[in-house]
């Protein structure tokens, strides 16, 4: 990528009209990252350490929460430091990796929602044979599914991005490198590179929404047939409701940002912020609140602890 490029390093502007907010968002998300840190590594620590949690659908879950830890160091270690005033530059090696893993860890976890449909699908669908459709090989398949997708997909869009050339202006009008951000710093028409970057990512997308949405048809479909009121309602909401709170958190930025017409750095970065930092907090309290398994697990977790400090 070096040969074709005469730029050395770019220049993070940050957040669109957010001059002088600086100190205040750098107490934000000074806040909101270790939070999301904590609560991703405490469900980590709650399916590792139960033994009645080492199933598919807490083994999905436990890998969800590692994504959410490292999907928001992406961006937020380098923000972080620019908001504390230090160096707002990154190099234009720094920044084809930021972008590559942040398409990376995020198609990823795309394709780990799809797979949690699917798990919840077979569970409540296909009862008698889950255990026999989802054996651990069937799971960890699936897994390595999803991060070779992920890795495809963030090397194309990586490698369009960069194979432009790039020899001025510098300035990145945005908080992180992404696509829409570093494309109209090209020295070339990037025209083809913008339409494969928006229909791979829609493609993906799409493809993941409506797998998604197949699996909670037939859930939903099964969930009416139960005679018992009662009984829909709790396998509706303890099996269903957090995993789709969070689906929803995830796609609907995804949507706003790279479907839109036209771009609008404003809301992109609002959006962003919102789907990269606050969305992997959020999982957390939804899993964990939503989740009586979980937390009965973090409660043994916290009496342990509790009772080994006292002794």
């Amino acid at each position: 990528m070096r040969n074709h490029t005469e730029l050395n390093e770019f220049t993070l502007l940050g957040i669109p009209q957010t001059e002088g907010l600086e100190a205040v968002l750098l107490g934000i998300f000074s806040f909101i990252y270790p939070l999301t840190l904590l609560g991703n590594l405490l469900i980590l620590l709650a399916i590792v350490s139960s033994s009645t949690l080492h199933t598919p659908m807490y083994f999905f879950l436990g890998l969800l929460s590692i994504l959410d830890m490292l999907f928001p160091s992406v961006l937020c270690l380098k923000m972080l430091v620019y908001f504390s005033g230090q160096n707002r530059a990154i190099s234009y090696k720094g920044c084809a990796v930021q972008l590559f893993f942040y398409h990376f860890l995020g198609s990823t976890e795309g394709c780990l929602y799809s797979v949690m449909a699917y798990d919840r699908f077979v569970a409540i669908c296909h009862p008698l044979k889950y255990t026999l459709i989802m054996r651990p090989g069937v799971c960890v398949g699936l897994v390595m599914a999803a991060w070779l997708v992920g890795c495809l997909q963030a090397t194309i869009l990586t490698s369009f991005t960069f194979q432009l050339p790039y020899c001025g202006p510098n300035q990145v009008d945005h908080f992180f490198c992404d696509i829409p951000a570093i494309l109209p710093l090209a020295c070339a028409d990037s025209s083809f590179a913008q339409g494969v970057a928006s229909t791979s990512v829609g493609f993906l997308a799409l493809m993941l929404w409506l797998s998604i949405c197949i699996s909670y048809t037939c859930i939903g479909i099964a969930i009416l047939r139960i005679h018992s009121a009662e009984g829909r309602q709790k396998k509706a909401f303890s099996t269903c409701s957090a995993h789709l709170t969070a689906i929803l958190c995830a796609f609907g930025p995804i949507i706003i940002v790279y479907l839109q017409p036209t771009p609008n750095p404003l809301l992109d970065a609002t959006v962003q912020l919102l789907n990269n930092t606050v969305s992997p907090m959020l999982n957390s309290l939804i899993y964990s609140l939503r989740n009586k398994e979980v937390k009965s697990s973090l409660k043994r977790i916290f009496h342990n602890i509790v009772f080994t400090v006292l002794q």
